[in-house]
């Protein structure tokens, strides 16, 4: 059965690299429009145009598949759920419960303000190096944090700025919909994911039935810090 891994912001599908090679089977991974791809013409990069190119490509593939997704790509993961799609075998996120009390963490705060232009316009001048190095402050292993400043650039900065202005609501506009999410999930919870609230897996799991797989030592980037180990988890719950 083939797996769809899908990537998080701002990142390229590359991110997914080191899992890649434990895993067993067909793998494939997709890129958000904007994010080491091109954008389509006519293409608005918001959470409602994301989540229906989602389920489009979602919807592609004649046989079932088992979706992972990962930061904002398992945010859009939740809302192409919600819709009950019946060729999904299986699902596995990191991303925890968005509810009307859903608050975005501090980078996102400033992507969203007009102070979002200026800190793209600043990273964007920087040295590749330079800019791995703002990452690997901000929680990226360093071993991973040159991979993904090498695909950041012009389109992808405007796209994150997009994404995130027309997502200030998301907790009251997706947060509804959980409740209509079914089929068999896991939830991966990281031990040392600086981006997520307290509670916000277990209430998600609550409210899905997801399983609950702990990654212990694990930062938001877990198939960077220890890609050996999340493989087994993920291949033991698909088994």
């Amino acid at each position: 059965m083939t797996a769809v891994l899908v990537h998080g912001v701002p990142e390229t599908a590359a991110v997914w690299g080191r899992l890649q090679e434990h895993l067993v089977g067909d793998v494939v991974t997709l890129s958000l429009p904007g994010f080491g791809a091109p954008l389509p013409d006519g293409f608005e990069p918001t959470k409602e145009a994301y989540a229906g190119w989602l389920t489009g490509e979602l919807a592609s593939f004649d046989e079932p598949v088992h979706l992972v997704a990962h930061d904002w790509g398992a945010l859009l993961s939740l809302r192409v759920l919600a819709g009950q799609p019946t060729n999904i075998a299986s699902w596995v996120l990191d991303t925890g419960n968005i509810d009307d009390d859903f608050a975005w963490h501090d980078m996102a705060q400033l992507w969203i303000s007009p102070g979002g232009e200026e800190f793209m316009e600043g990273l964007l001048a920087m040295s590749v190096e330079d800019r791995a190095a703002l990452l690997a402050g901000a929680g990226v292993p360093e071993d991973g944090a040159l991979d993904i400043a090498a695909g950041i650039d012009a389109t992808m900065a405007s796209s994150v700025l997009s994404l995130y202005r027309s997502a200030v609501n998301v907790g009251a506009e997706w947060g509804p919909g959980i409740d209509q999410i079914t089929g068999r999930g896991l939830l991966i919870e990281s031990e040392n994911d600086p981006y997520g609230a307290p509670g916000r897996i277990r209430r998600l799991a609550d409210r899905t039935g997801a399983q609950v797989a702990p990654l212990a030592g694990c930062g938001h980037w877990w198939m960077l810090d220890d890609p050996a180990s999340a493989a087994a988890v993920i291949t033991d719950f698909w088994g």
